[in-house]
């Protein structure tokens, strides 16, 4: 093992230049420049601004905060009850026509729906149903959906037990064929006239809940604050994250809104510090809860610009006169240090600092050298243990597939010879015995493209066993490119994640294809699969060294660093990936002439 080289540069001492008296290096520091200045003029500004604003603006300024908040939700309240009334109003007019009409099959009662429906963009439908599920009457005419369960919906069996008007959570409207709307429901049971005689049925009318998420939507309470409303059981109606609450990424503590009607406290659940504003609507029982950040109120008050306008002019004006005054008294040496420093920063080492000035430049000049002398004793032993630790990590990395692999088939041929099926069986051990003929390698790193290609062909008939021929697969390669050498085990992680990320919970077939190419001297490898796909968030975490939350993303990350340190980082691997519509990596690097012929003949096919 070679060492690595050592350089050593003597420290050259400067001549102190005579005739100029030199205060004492204490004297001349610049920490204790800094620090008496600096401290005195931030602690003083610091205690004056703090002590005068503080106790007068503090309190007042939460308060008034907190008053607006509350004003602000009572708006959207108010917004949101007119809008109830409204929807209340409808219900009853629709009632009173479908009452009083003769018969249920009127025309009159028909036109009446119609420009009832007319009256307002926000409806959706207007229809009546038996108590047992059936549909009787509507608008707009349309033909009902099968198997939509009816009569376990909630805005059914709310209208069954309930004798006043139910109002839904919202929910996509499934009762007609064609329409899948975002939709309120209100329902209750009515009685109507058909063929002389009285039966109750249950009337529905479905609003577009668009209307009540736009009223929701405009409420801002200062950058981050926002508005949400629940049922009185609970359940969220509207929450401008409510994707994030679905999918566990964000907590409401809904259980103190449920308590009261009307309160205003400051809730700390979860971690920071909110004030929360609850009113419910008398109609519907739904609570609009307005949540407000503490920390934005105390930073945005606005009724301290006016009086810090002259205070902090004054201060500021001080601050920039005594700052320029010190700036200047140090930024020469520094400059001089520095104009130093960019020339080794931009890699030459054997240049020496000697900057003179203040008692710490002159000693970080020192200290500079002595670090420039370390570090090229350090480079070559750095790049010396880097390039082992690198290599080392490769080899421990790729001796851990097969282990897993192995065990993985082997359950497999257990299962198999336990059900007699011994064809399986030794097809499963040839290919397994080829796979790991190639993947030995007689310890080589670098085979043909033959057997790479031989040695995922092999992998992929030992998995179509153990995916029980849920995929197909197809290799294929020119000519040209089976003679010229690879590194080994480039295509086994790239399968393995198309199979076990993209295919394995396909509900159809799945389709891997593998191409092989040259192009302008490049090999150009292509696997393609019909999998699930992946999301830009994902695609981006593959190469980049985080963890995706599928867990896949090492093998590939591997494969990627091999061609990079054989080949060099302008060659490795490209992906393009669309959900539900499979994923296409291309591996790329030059190709070079194996030494020898390679001992297989092209065996290529379509299975």
């Amino acid at each position: 093992m070679n060492k690595p080289k050592a350089y050593f540069f003597p420290h050259r001492p400067q001549p102190r230049r005579k005739g100029k008296l030199r205060l004492p290096s204490k004297l001349r520091s610049i920490q204790l420049i800094i620090t008496l200045t600096f401290t005195a003029v931030t602690v003083l500004v610091a205690v004056i601004v703090s002590f005068m604003l503080y106790n007068k603006f503090a309190a007042t300024a939460e308060a008034n905060a907190n008053m607006n908040m509350q004003q602000i939700i009572e708006q959207v309240n108010y917004n949101l009850d007119l809008y109830a009334k409204g929807m209340a109003n409808i219900f009853a007019t629709a009632e009173e026509h479908i009452t009083a009409s003769p018969s249920i099959d009127s025309p009159l009662l028909s036109e009446r729906m119609d420009t009832l429906m007319s009256s307002r963009e926000d409806l959706v439908s207007i229809a009546v149903f038996s108590p047992q599920g059936k549909y009787v009457v509507g608008t707009p005419g349309q033909n009902m959906r099968i198997n939509t369960q009816l009569q376990s919906q909630s805005w059914f069996t709310s209208a069954v037990k309930n004798p006043e008007i139910s109002y839904s959570a919202p929910h996509i409207q499934n009762l007609f064929k064609g329409r899948y709307t975002w939709v309120v429901s209100i329902s209750k049971m009515i009685e109507y006239k058909e063929n002389g005689q009285i039966r109750k049925g249950i009337l529905l009318i479905d609003f577009n809940f668009r209307t009540i998420d736009e009223l929701s939507r405009q409420v801002k309470l200062g950058k981050r604050g926002y508005a949400y409303i629940l049922d009185p059981l609970g359940n969220i109606v509207y929450h401008p994250q409510q994707q994030l609450i679905y999918a566990g990424l964000k907590y409401e503590n809904v259980e103190p809104v449920l308590e009261y009607k009307f309160r205003s406290y400051l809730d700390e659940s979860t971690g920071e510090k909110r004030f929360i504003t609850v009113r419910t609507l008398d109609l519907t029982g739904w609570k609009i809860v307005g949540v407000a950040y503490y920390d934005e109120i105390v930073t945005t008050k606005r009724d301290l610009n006016h009086f810090l306008a002259w205070f902090l002019g004054v201060v500021i004006v001080g601050v920039i006169v005594l700052s320029i005054l010190l700036s200047w008294l140090i930024a020469s040496p520094i400059r001089k240090l520095e104009r130093t420093v960019k020339l080794v920063g931009e890699g030459d080492l054997n240049t020496p600092i000697n900057v003179s000035g203040a008692y710490e430049v002159e000693q970080l000049s020192r200290r500079f050298n002595m670090m420039l002398q370390r570090i090229r004793q350090l480079m070559d032993q750095i790049i010396y243990e880097q390039e082992t630790k690198r290599k080392g990590e490769l080899e421990v990395l790729q001796s851990q597939i097969n282990p897993h692999f192995l065990y993985n088939t082997l359950n497999s041929v257990i299962r198999l010879a336990e059900r007699g099926k011994t064809d399986e069986v030794v097809t499963m051990i040839q290919s397994l015995s080829k796979f790991f003929r190639i993947s030995l390698s007689k310890g080589k790193n670098m085979i043909t493209m033959q057997e790479e290609l031989d040695h995922i062909r092999h992998y992929l008939v030992i998995q179509s066993f153990r995916f029980k021929n849920k995929f197909r697969y197809e290799i294929s390669a020119e000519d040209g490119v089976l003679a010229c050498q690879t590194i080994k085990l480039i295509l086994q992680p790239i399968v393995e994640n198309a199979l076990y990320h993209g295919i394995e919970m396909l509900p159809d077939e799945g389709l891997i294809t593998i191409t092989a190419e040259l192009v302008e001297g490049l090999i150009i490898i292509r696997v393609s699969d019909n999998g699930l796909g992946m999301s830009k968030e994902t695609l981006g975490t593959l190469l980049s060294g985080g963890k995706s939350s599928s867990g896949s993303g090492v093998g590939v990350r591997n494969v990627n660093e091999r061609i990079g340190l054989v080949y060099g980082r302008e060659y490795g691997l490209a992906f393009e990936s669309e959900l539900e519509e499979g994923t296409i990596v291309t591996i790329c690097f030059p190709a070079v002439q194996a030494g020898t012929e390679p001992e297989e003949g092209r065996e290529d096919s379509v299975q």
